[in-house]
């Protein structure tokens, strides 16, 4: 091999490299121009500040990234959000509450309600799939008439009498602990609840996508679906279950959002589906299909918590916030195409 072969195939795999790790450098690089411009940012608090912001996102987008992995999407995860939070805040109101909206109702363990949302927005991900695999629906309108379904009927439960259009309030401290309580010592030295739950949701993901034959059916649909059903997956069933557990996960992000923020209102979650799916564009799951990390989805998530609070931290305009990120999803998409046509 000449000299001259050589550089060429190191300059081609440093090229490689760097469109790889791409959005890792632009993770980096963002904390870096952000700490220069102020530097009391890189602390301990701010970095548990971010985590927490991150956890329901983290959770609400692992299950959008399953969905963009086998080439769908999934416009209703933000109202299924906004459903889980309305359900599981109605069923956790404190016994004393004088707007109660079940006043008679006994006290219920605290999972009991949760594991209902999850349940419900499980049922409606379930009816995304079959709209997909048996009537051959394309994913875009199956989930936009499921957007629409979804925020009616969270409506309607939403504007029940006696007190109609209310947001639901006067939590039980028990909800209210999980979204907001943590272990550790008071301030910098603990970590929330919801960061827990959520790291142990990635690492569930990470075995689903890499360790099991589910995960690897999930990434062959993604990358070809017919090749995959002449291999011998079974696309429908596989779908299917990829929108039931991807409707769970947002039941599971609704209520702790409900919990987070001691309350919830039918609007809940509203356009919480964009940010998910452009959390995983960036962190690296193609739009395409058959391409995603659980690691990239993660960093995704980072990414938009690190501008939403690093860039308040550093007082920069609202505005100037929404073109950074107008900017990051569209160099990904870029670069998500890029590396698409390179394996042409």
């Amino acid at each position: 091999m000449s000299k001259k072969e050589k550089q060429t195939i190191t300059v081609k795999s440093v090229q490689d490299f760097a469109t790889q790790y791409a959005i890792y450098f632009v993770f980096i690089a963002l904390i870096l121009i952000i700490t220069i411009r102020a530097p009391a940012f890189l602390s301990l608090i701010n970095l548990r500040n971010i985590l927490s912001m991150s956890a329901t996102r983290v959770i609400i987008a692992l299950g959008m990234g399953a969905v963009l992995i086998t080439g769908g999407v999934d416009l209703a995860a933000g109202r299924m959000v906004g459903l889980a939070a309305v359900l599981s805040a109605s069923l956790l109101q404190a016994p004393d509450y004088v707007r109660r909206m079940y006043p008679d109702m006994p006290v219920l363990p605290l999972i009991v309600p949760i594991i209902i949302a999850m349940i419900g927005c499980g049922i409606f991900g379930f009816l995304n799939g079959i709209f997909i695999s048996n009537l051959k629906l394309p994913a875009f309108i199956a989930s936009l008439g499921t957007m629409v379904a979804v925020y009616g009927a969270t409506s309607l439960y939403f504007d029940r009498p006696p007190y109609g259009a209310q947001p639901i309030g006067g939590l039980d401290e028990r909800f209210k602990l999980l979204g907001t309580g943590y272990i550790g010592f008071d301030g910098v030295y603990s970590i929330p609840y919801t960061v827990i739950i959520a790291a142990v949701m990635v690492g569930i993901f990470y075995i689903l996508f890499n360790k099991t034959t589910y995960g690897k059916n999930l990434y062959a649909i993604g990358g070809n679906a017919e090749a995959a059903r002449v291999s011998g997956v079974n696309v429908g069933r596989t779908l299917i279950l990829c929108y039931t557990i991807a409707g769970i996960m947002y039941g599971l992000g609704g209520s702790l959002e409900a919990a987070r923020t001691g309350g919830a209102t039918n609007n809940y979650g509203n356009g919480y589906e964009l940010d998910a799916i452009a959390a995983c564009v960036v962190g690296g799951v193609s739009n395409l299909g058959g391409i995603g990390t659980v690691p990239g989805i993660v960093i995704g998530v980072l990414i938009f918590s690190v501008i939403n609070y690093g860039l308040t931290f550093i007082n920069m305009s609202p505005y100037w916030q929404q073109i950074v990120k107008g900017a990051i999803i569209i160099a990904a998409v870029a670069l998500d195409i890029r590396k698409y046509l390179a394996k042409r």
